[in-house]
């Protein structure tokens, strides 16, 4: 083993015709670098007592200035930017630490593009886009939408596991195509206005294309937030029109919408996305958040809820046997 004074100095020191397991530990301590991994069958593992203790982080924002469209863009904005497959990140922080929603626009901590890919007891830290599940949609609605180092490349689902993480965000910050099931996550929303009238943010924002089976699932994770007054965030919206998102025997706080769902204004969309849920319930017994649901979510029975068993979403890869 060799020692090296930089993750990204780590990386580049595997081959990148590498065909067998790969690790790389990380000494307690705050990496300031904007990091690509492009090496597949490789671990990240942060060796302190927490996940506090190994933060990778960096401040690159959609709405800083660009000489070649004026900003940067959402997807170059990322922190750290996975572009392979078969890579599990341990036991870290991912942050973008670049600020708040409303003056720096969207801010990628985690953009995560590639099969098999396990985020476990990881803290994924941010605003607006926290964490983007790539890959992107086949088509941009605005000009210069998908700038960034994977717009020209094939659209290519990846299955994604999510194990024992916190993600926190406000507006989308959970977004993307993947196919990605999440499980015992803490997903917390931060408060985007100090006007308590306002609607505080929006957790997902599925683009599942139109015909693949799974979009988001999320299993037994606790949807929580300090400040957010009641009734104020949704769990998603479609980014595009046929969005898949499920929640199963999820713990849901105040700060839900009684709606659950919104549809981005679009009313198409309430015959083709599938927003759904099984067995949710409230954080405090006074609350009930599945009162109003709107007519585009659906609530499942037991049978039902079985077609999202882990197994079934993730297919030929069990990441808990590896």
């Amino acid at each position: 083993s060799s020692v090296y004074p930089t993750i990204s100095a780590a990386l580049d020191a595997i081959p990148m015709d590498l065909n067998e397991p790969a690790c790389i530990y990380l000494a307690p301590g705050i990496y300031h670098e904007k990091i690509t991994i492009n090496k597949p069958y490789l671990t990240i593992l942060g060796t302190g007592k927490s996940n506090k203790d190994v933060v990778l982080t960096y401040d690159d924002y959609a709405l800083a200035p660009m000489a070649d469209i004026g900003k940067l863009g959402t997807f170059r904005s990322y922190s750290v930017f996975i572009d392979t497959h078969d890579v599990t990140l341990q036991n870290l922080t991912i942050e973008n630490a670049s600020g708040d929603s409303l003056t720096h626009g969207q801010a990628i901590a985690l953009y995560a593009d590639g099969d098999r890919l396990v985020i476990d007891s990881c803290r994924l830290i941010g605003h607006q886009d926290t964490l983007f599940t790539g890959p992107l949609p086949p088509k941009e609605i605005e000009p210069d939408g998908f700038i960034g180092p994977k717009q020209f490349a094939p659209r290519i689902n990846g299955r994604q596991y999510y194990k024992n993480c916190y993600i926190c965000g406000d507006i989308d910050f959970i977004f993307g195509s993947a196919t990605a099931y999440f499980e015992n996550c803490v997903i917390e929303s931060l408060c985007l206005t100090t006007n308590v009238n306002d609607i505080q943010g929006y957790i997902t924002a599925a683009s599942t294309p139109e015909g693949q089976e799974y979009g988001y699932i999320f299993s037994d994770c606790r949807f929580i937030s300090k400040d957010c007054p009641a009734g104020s965030v949704y769990l998603g919206r479609p980014w595009r029109d046929y969005a898949k998102t499920i929640l199963i025997s999820c713990e849901l706080g105040a700060h839900i919408h009684p709606a659950g769902f919104h549809d981005w204004n679009r009313e198409n969309t309430h015959d083709t996305v599938y927003y759904a849920e099984y067995a949710s319930f409230p954080a405090t017994s006074d609350y009930r958040p599945l009162s109003d649901r709107a007519d585009f979510v659906q609530n499942l029975n037991e049978q039902q809820a079985g077609y999202f068993a882990k197994e079934l979403v993730l297919g030929d890869w069990a990441p808990d046997k590896l």
